[in-house]
C-alpha cells in the first residue's frame, strides 16, 4: 500500500536558516542604502521573510522529526544575528526612533541566556527555550518590521509612532521576563 505523505527534502530546515543567514547581508543592504528609492522597505521584506523562514523551519523540523545537531545549533544563531543587525542599524539611525539603552539591554539578554545553554552544555544538558522566549522573538520581530514599514511610509502619523513604542516596550518587556525567568529556572546551574 501506497503512503499518500508527501515526501519532503530532509534537509529542508537547514537549508531554511542557512537562507536566513544568506537575507542578513542583504538586509543590512537594503536598510544602508539610503540612495535607493524604498530602501528601509526592502530592508522589510528581507526582514520579515527571513523572520518567517524561523518559523517555518521549525514547524518543518518538528512535524516530520528533521532535528537535526546543525539546526539546534544554527537556527538559534540566525535568530540572533538577524535580530542583532537590525537592533545595530537602528541605533545607527535616527529615524529609527529606537534608544541605545533598549538594544543594549535586548543584547545583554542574548549574551545572558546564550552563556547560560553554554554553561549547560558543558555539563552535558540541553536548556530549551520556553514560552516566554518565543514570546520575545515574536514581540521583537514584529515590533522591527513595524518600525521599518513606519520609517518608510511614516504610517498612521502619530498613532504609528505610538505604536512603534508599544511595541518596542513589550518586547522589551518579554526580553528581560524571559531572561529572568531562564536564569531563576535553571539557577542550578551556577553550582560547581
Amino acid at each position: 500500500m501506497m503512503s499518500n505523505q508527501k515526501k519532503i527534502d530532509p534537509n529542508l530546515p537547514n537549508k531554511l536558516t542557512i537562507l536566513r543567514i544568506l537575507m542578513i547581508p542583504l538586509f543590512v543592504l537594503f536598510f544602508e542604502l539610503s540612495s535607493m528609492n524604498m530602501n528601509y522597505f526592502w530592508a522589510f521584506v528581507m526582514f520579515a521573510v527571513a523572520s518567517f523562514t524561523d518559523l517555518l523551519d521549525g514547524k518543518i523540523a518538528r512535524k516530520y522529526n528533521l532535528v537535526s545537531d546543525f539546526g539546534k545549533l544554527m537556527d538559534p544563531l540566525a535568530d540572533k544575528v538577524l535580530v542583532t543587525a537590525a537592533l545595530v542599524c537602528f541605533v545607527a539611525d535616527p529615524a529609527a526612533l529606537t534608544p541605545s539603552w533598549v538594544v543594549i539591554t535586548i543584547l545583554a539578554r542574548e549574551f545572558l541566556v546564550t552563556s547560560l545553554r553554554l554553561l549547560a552544555a558543558a555539563k552535558g544538558v540541553v536548556l530549551a527555550a520556553d514560552k516566554w522566549g518565543k514570546y520575545k522573538t515574536a514581540t521583537t520581530m514584529v515590533w522591527i518590521c513595524w518600525n521599518l514599514l513606519i520609517m518608510e511610509f511614516a504610517l498612521l502619523g502619530n498613532i504609528g509612532i505610538t505604536l512603534h513604542y508599544v511595541l518596542m516596550y513589550l518586547s522589551l518587556f518579554f526580553t528581560v521576563y524571559s531572561g529572568a525567568n531562564y536564569v531563576i529556572k535553571n539557577k542550578h546551574m551556577f553550582k560547581n
